[in-house]
């Protein structure tokens, strides 16, 4: 396999398969990780290869009227994992990595760590959601109680600060805000324990809730992000505080959801308003 190989396949995935330039690039860094970590070797110049067209897509957004028969359909956990990911903005993974620590109820705060791009980032907690984490906090109390009685494992934590902290991994405010049901074997250390909940199953709900709710839209969990940032656009809060909750680097991110915020805002009247049939 040479460099040319790549080139050409990469050309052939832009005109022959039309693929997206994310799709594209994700080829070309599972060919670069391959190269570099299995074949250690490095590529020749690829930059004449054709490139997929980079097109802006229009994040789909839920009314608020939308939500609410989205979450009408949705219960337990998964409910409440949703509400939080709208509420808060969060990513799928974000959500699902969310630790007791990193819930202030004082401050009415949820503390994303090691989010996109490895930052950490504040966002808001939904007042309304305080009773519900409060009883759900029980349950995963008492989960984490039997746990400690039966001796499980602590639960993984990131970096190397299961050796610098050896006993952090057992103390409560390190726990998974959203522990799975299940213990798991942690594929890197091989060790049994509980981990946070799998993503496929709030996924697995969202869409489900979705049809049952009757949505001709195409909704995931990201939606709920899509819509947080919408909302709050549409209900006047500055396009650099909704940067700051949502985590985004560059403001041209955010820039887009004023493309699908409140339509005529303006107050622009359509020239078919003023026909007489």
């Amino acid at each position: 396999m040479t460099s040319d190989h790549v080139r050409n396949f990469l050309s052939h995935l832009a005109v022959d398969r039309k693929v997206s330039a994310a799709t594209q690039n994700q080829a070309l860094n599972a060919i670069l990780f391959f190269f570099r970590h299995v074949l250690y070797r490095d590529l020749d110049d690829i930059s004449s290869a054709v490139r997929a067209p980079s097109r802006r897509r229009l994040p789909v957004v839920l009314t608020c009227q939308e939500m609410d028969r989205l979450f009408d359909q949705m219960k337990d956990t998964p409910r409440l994992m949703a509400q939080l990911a709208y509420g808060a903005g969060l990513r799928l993974t974000e959500c699902l990595n969310l630790r007791i620590q990193d819930i202030d109820f004082e401050m009415s705060a949820i503390t994303v760590r090691a989010g996109k791009g490895d930052k950490d980032r504040q966002s808001i907690m939904p007042e309304l959601l305080k009773t519900n984490l409060r009883r759900h906090l029980e349950d995963v109390r008492n989960l984490f109680d039997q746990d400690r009685r039966d001796n499980i494992a602590c639960v993984y934590l990131p970096g190397a600060l299961d050796r610098k902290y050896p006993n952090a991994g057992k103390e409560w405010g390190w726990q998974w805000l959203f522990p799975s049901k299940n213990l798991s074997v942690d594929p890197r250390t091989k060790v049994i324990r509980r981990h946070h909940m799998h993503s496929s199953v709030l996924q697995r709900h969202v869409r489900s809730a979705s049809k049952k709710a009757g949505l001709a839209k195409h909704v995931t969990v990201h939606t709920l992000r899509h819509s947080f940032a919408t909302h709050l656009l549409e209900a006047g809060y500055d396009i650099r505080t909704i940067q700051e909750l949502l985590g985004h680097v560059n403001l041209q991110t955010t820039m887009i959801y004023t493309h699908v915020a409140g339509k005529n805002r303006l107050g622009v009247k359509s020239p078919m308003d003023t026909l007489k049939s």
